[in-house]
């Protein structure tokens, strides 16, 4: 089973549903609508030669300057078939004003952990999720730390010499 042979065969499955494929350092990596996601990853798990039997990471990412306003926010999600030594990157593209995904809880179990950590830092709700609630941070916080709409650093500090920080 090659990446080729993975992706046209999802290309007959999903037709245009399916684009941006690509291959960083071997992994096939594509993207999907939101719609086509839990069927996309139930057909990739149930397939009989794919066997994709394990959710290695779901995590969200911010894109505050993309020209697209379609695609400010996105899940990633990686899969892994333990038979056949098979990785798959498959990333989902969001709207700002948009940022609901299907819970994938029901298909792998460890999505629960991931989707509540991705909601706690980037604020991306997962629908039908049995316990969408802050994990890592303060229920009471009011804001989604990793969006990169904050500054990396305090710019009103005056104990650090640029010097002595290659600047």
């Amino acid at each position: 089973m090659t990446n080729e042979e993975v992706a046209k065969d999802l290309i007959r499955q999903f037709g245009e549903n399916v684009y941006d494929f690509d291959e960083p350092y071997g992994m096939l990596t594509l993207s999907t609508r939101r719609e086509q996601i839990i069927s996309m990853i139930e057909y990739l798990r149930d397939h009989p030669l794919y066997q994709i039997n394990f959710l290695t990471t779901l995590c969200g990412v911010h894109y505050p300057d993309d020209p697209d306003p379609d695609r400010v926010f996105c899940v990633v999600y990686q899969l892994h078939s333990l038979v056949n030594n098979f990785r798959i990157r498959i990333k989902v593209f969001l709207a700002e004003n948009d940022l609901h995904m299907p819970t994938l809880t029901n298909i792998y179990q460890s999505a629960n952990w991931m989707e509540r950590e991705t909601y706690d830092f980037f604020g991306i709700i997962f629908d039908g999720h049995p316990k969408l609630i802050r994990i890592l941070n303060m229920e009471d916080m009011d804001y989604f730390p990793m969006r990169k709409q904050y500054p990396l650093e305090d710019p009103t500090r005056e104990d650090k010499i640029d010097a002595l920080f290659g600047r």
